[in-house]
Parts: C-alpha cells; sequence; structure tokens
C-alpha cells in the first residue's frame, strides 16, 4: 500500500499459465531481494507452493517486507490463459522449426533432452509455455493451435485463501461473464488485500470499467480492499524492443484522465523503457523520482491513511515477460550446473572467495547483450546477500541461493529493472542508507540477519505536469 500511494509499486508477472515450478520460484526470490511489491502468479496450487517457498527463501536471507502474492483468474478467453499445442509427428522433416527459435520461454524443442523425460522429447514443454502466441503465425504447416486454461468457480475459495491479492482479465464486453465470474469471488473478498482488474483497450473502454466498478463496489457494500486498474497494452510483448511499451503508456494516460476510483498501473509491453517515458510525460508522482531521500519516519504508517478516490499518476509497472527473460541466462547456467550441486555434500563457498559484483553485468539488457542506459547500475551491496546464502538449508539442486555467485547476479539483474521506480540509496542523495543488509558471519544465525526497509511516509500527490 506504501508502495502504491508513493507511486513506487513493482509487480513481478510470472504469467498467468507460466507453470515451470523452479524459474517462478527462483523469480520469486529475486525479485523479493530486489525489492518487489507483489508477484502474480498462475492460480493453480502447484504455482503458488513454488512461489511461496521463494518467498520464503527471501525471508531467509533477511528480507523483512516481502510482495503480497497474486494469482489471475479470467473471465472467457484471454492470451494469457492459453497455452500452444501441435502434434511434432506432423512436423515435416526439413522445417527449419521458426517455432523453436521464435519462443521466448524455451517451451518448443525438438529431439532433445529434457526434464521429466528419459529420452528426446519433441513438442511443447507444458509447464513452460505462457501464451504469448508467436509461434502461431510462423508454422508453415499452420498446425499449431492454442488451448485454453480454466479455473472452476468450485476451485476458488481454496485458492485465495493462499494469497494476498487478486488480478481479474477481463475485455469490454463481457459485464454478464465478469459479473458470473465475481458471484465466486464476493464471498471471500473480505479476506484480499488488493483486486485488480485487468482489460486492454477498445471502443467504450472507460464506460465498461465504470460498470464494473458499479458491480464489485456499490454504495451499500464497497469493495473492502483497494483497486487497481491494470492497463493491458501490447500483452507479453516486453522484451520484444523498446516500442512495446507504448500501447500501456497511452492506454494508462487514457485510464488515468478518466478519474475512476482506485489506482492504474501499468502492464503488456514493459520494459526499461517504461519508467523513463512516464517520467518524460509527467506521469510519477514526484515522490517516485526520491526514493527514501525525503522520508520522514515518525510520520504516520500509509496503511492508517485514507485511500485517494482516485489516482493523479501512475502508482506503478507490471513487468512480465522482460522482467523474466532479464534473468533467464542465469537461470539457464543454473539448470546447467545442476548435476554439479547435485553431487555436492558441502555447503556452497563462502562469498568472500566469489568475484564481487560487477556493475555493468546487472544492467544487462536481454535483446541487445549491453547495459541499457536507462537502467542504472544497482548499489554494490547487493553482492552483500550472498553472503547469507550460505546458512540457507537448501535441499532442491534448482534453488538458485544454492550457488551464491549466481544469486548475486540475478538479484543485481532485478535491482536494475526495480530500481527504476524505487530508487537506491546511493542512486539519489539520502541521509541515510534506505536498505541496511546486516552481513552475515559464520557463526551467527539467520535470525540474526534483516534486510530492512525504513517506513515511508504519505505524498503530497501532484497532478501530472
Amino acid at each position: 500500500m506504501q508502495s502504491l500511494r508513493e507511486g513506487r509499486w513493482f509487480k513481478l508477472i510470472c504469467g498467468a499459465s507460466f507453470q515451470h515450478l523452479p524459474a517462478i520460484r527462483n523469480l520469486t526470490l529475486a525479485y523479493a531481494l530486489a525489492g518487489a511489491d507483489c508477484v502474480d502468479v498462475a492460480a493453480d496450487p502447484a504455482v503458488i507452493h513454488a512461489a511461496k517457498e521463494g518467498l520464503a527463501a527471501a525471508a531467509g536471507l533477511g528480507c523483512d517486507r516481502l510482495p503480497w502474492l497474486m494469482v489471475s483468474l479470467n473471465d472467457g478467453e484471454d492470451p494469457h490463459f492459453r497455452k500452444a499445442v501441435f502434434d511434432p509427428a506432423r512436423c515435416p522433416a526439413d522445417c527449419p522449426r521458426p517455432c523453436e527459435t521464435i519462443c521466448p520461454a524455451q517451451a518448443i524443442t525438438f529431439d532433445r533432452p529434457t526434464e521429466g523425460y528419459s529420452g528426446g522429447y519433441s513438442g511443447v514443454i507444458e509447464s513452460r509455455c505462457y501464451g504469448c502466441g508467436r509461434c502461431l503465425p510462423l508454422c508453415p504447416i499452420q498446425q499449431i493451435a492454442t488451448q485454453s486454461t480454466t479455473i472452476t468457480p468450485e476451485m476458488i475459495p481454496d485458492l485465495l485463501a493462499q494469497v494476498d491479492a487478486l488480478e481479474i482479465h477481463t475485455q469490454v464486453g463481457r459485464l454478464a461473464e465478469f459479473r458470473q465470474l465475481w458471484r465466486a469471488i464476493a464471498p471471500v473478498v473480505h479476506r484480499l488485500k488488493l483486486v485488480a482488474i485487468s482489460c486492454p483497450d477498445g471502443d467504450g473502454l472507460i464506460d465498461y470499467l465504470r460498470s464494473l466498478y458499479q458491480h464489485i463496489s456499490p454504495e451499500d457494500s464497497p469493495l473492502p480492499c483497494p483497486l487497481i486498474w491494470q492497463t493491458d497494452g501490447r500483452p507479453m510483448s516486453g522484451d520484444i524492443g523498446a516500442g512495446a511499451t507504448r500501447a500501456t503508456v497511452k492506454l494508462g494516460q487514457k485510464v488515468l484522465a478518466a478519474g475512476l476510483p482506485g489506482y492504474v498501473q501499468l502492464a503488456g509491453g514493459t520494459n526499461h523503457h517504461t519508467v523513463p517515458k512516464l517520467r518524460a510525460l509527467g506521469l510519477l508522482s514526484e515522490e517516485s523520482t526520491l526514493g527514501d531521500a525525503r522520508r520522514d519516519h515518525s510520520a504516520p504508517r500509509a496503511e492508517d491513511l485514507p485511500q485517494p478516490a482516485a489516482s493523479t499518476f501512475i502508482a506503478g509497472v507490471a513487468y512480465g515477460s522482460y522482467a523474466r527473460v532479464l534473468l533467464s541466462p542465469i537461470l539457464d547456467q543454473l539448470d546447467a550446473i545442476a548435476p554439479q550441486l547435485l553431487g555436492a555434500s558441502s555447503p556452497p563457498p563462502h562469498a568472500d572467495a566469489l568475484p564481487h559484483f560487477a556493475p555493468d553485468s546487472a544492467g544487462y539488457d536481454p535483446l541487445s547483450g549491453s547495459p541499457p542506459e536507462s537502467i542504472a547500475p544497482p548499489p554494490a551491496h547487493v553482492a552483500h546477500v550472498a553472503h547469507v546464502a550460505h546458512v540457507a538449508h537448501v535441499a532442491h539442486v534448482a534453488h538458485l541461493e544454492r550457488d551464491p555467485d549466481l544469486l548475486t547476479q540475478a538479484v543485481a539483474r532485478a535491482i536494475a529493472l526495480v530500481s527504476q521506480l524505487k530508487p537506491q540509496p546511493d542512486l539519489a542523495i539520502a541521509p541515510a542508507p534506505a536498505a541496511d543488509l546486516h552481513l552475515a558471519t559464520e557463526s551467527a544465525p539467520p535470525s540474526q540477519f534483516s534486510l530492512h526497509h525504513p517506513p515511508a511516509v504519505e505524498p503530497v500527490l501532484l497532478k501530472p505536469g
């Protein structure tokens, strides 16, 4: 709530149909340590459990302010809730396999050893596919189709009991379907800390969103938790290029101008160009550009202050494909050394024996291979996460904290993105560090380590410009 009110809200989107459990766990761990406010995952008990393992690992490494866990539901057909399917036996022998090349999730493979299979596997690795659809138009014989995933209303109460927040994906013209879904949500909505509604642009969008708000928050029974309007500009495209962010920024401006009750948060095409674009247009709260420098620690807590009727600035940004691709080279390295870790009988080496963090590697751009200028290098103290990694009890080879060097690199890259909305202490003028990481010693128990984030004050809300 503090981050939403200050316009510094950062959400990691793992994917509404992404079910690769090791990646979900390790992405959650890295972005939690980097300061994310929310992690959005598929409404799948196994996925939720994997994300919670990542949160528990972050807590074990000293993170004292964990992000909220969110699940996504849909009221009808939606690209976020689908997976690619095809019969590899029909593929021509001389096919150049453009589907395999284009897939950003490495979810399409041919005749290669794959996790869970004893021999070579061909086709779509279901757990990795998140429905981006980039493979669909490229198949020479047009045999790739999609299969939607659905959640029955009976499953919803149990799923929502395991998380902090909910996101509902809808589209203009689906008010009847939305109402049907809300009937299953309404009895348990009081358990949630936040509800988000994600909708792409369309004719009559603002009137449709107003209708949704009147349904979920009538005067005689207002919504018991804050509401986010997620502007889904160009779904699952943030890793394609700089221009992918234009649609979501434009849609964010449109929804913001409508003055709807609640907060406005961008998604769909977000990448490292998004925040600079917002700042150039005057759409960010001034507080979000100052970070911890102007915080008054004696002020009232953010949760004790009233929620504004409507946003006057973009409250936050959600990152999906770009945030995942940013860390995928590190997770690939983790997979490559997994057999070595499996055979290791001793804990990972102490961080003193590891190379120190290199700022240029943290600013890595997965598209060009070079640091994007718009992402400032993260503070060197992120390297010290490795100092406490060796005390974590780890049993599974896919755990990122098993290798402190890779953990350091992953958190550094995550911070490079998060710090655009949440400036780090050495990237802004600050009288005191905003995050005080107490380093571990070999004799100190994990309970003595803490990653402390001081409280912030409610900002003065300024209109754009």
